[in-house]
């Protein structure tokens, strides 16, 4: 009897996992950090300053604070930080998709005060992602900012630290011939 309790008991517990609607991955440390960082931001916003769900947030490459290029490393920690984003309810301009934006391949999405501009009027953004990284003795470290279209201000801050492991070496450092 108990060994046909515990059996349902099992099936039970599968059959409620078929209808889980999401699994987040948190166990991969970029990830993890990317998120935890959208979600300090959107928790503690600048004194006076809120964010509104309907109004779009654009999202540029993160860059490199030594010459700001972006890297490979760059534009992916710009795309899972628009994933948060998007996943906590906020719209997400997806610069890659428009035929207005110019899109320098080896630099993602670098904005300019001009491009910025010309972004918030076009897409009636109120607030842009950016963001910078430095490498230094076994570790990347990261500022990201939402700032507000209005009034240049920084609606929130967050600066966190990746290891420098294979992954982000991998993501730092490609030949061009790929």
């Amino acid at each position: 009897m108990t060994r046909l309790f515990l059996f349902c008991l099992a099936l039970l517990c599968a059959g409620c996992a078929l209808f889980q609607t999401r699994v987040e991955d948190f166990t991969d440390p970029i990830v993890r950090s990317n998120y935890r960082a959208v979600d300090r931001m959107l928790q503690a916003p600048a004194v006076g300053q809120t964010l509104n769900k309907r109004r779009p947030i654009v999202v540029a490459s993160l860059v490199n604070i030594d010459d700001l290029n972006s890297s490979r490393l760059g534009r992916m920690l710009s795309e899972q930080l628009a994933t948060r984003l998007t996943q906590n309810g906020y719209q997400v301009v997806e610069l890659k998709m428009r035929d207005s934006i110019f899109v320098k391949q080896s630099q993602g999405e670098l904005l300019l005060s001009r491009e910025i501009k010309d972004i918030t009027l076009t897409h009636q953004a109120q607030a842009v992602l950016v963001g910078t990284y430095a490498i230094a003795n076994g570790r990347v470290y990261i500022t990201v900012k939402l700032v507000g279209m209005k009034d240049n201000t920084a609606i929130a801050a967050e600066d966190y630290v990746l290891p420098m492991d294979s992954n982000v070496r991998s993501l730092l450092w490609v030949t061009s011939n790929r």
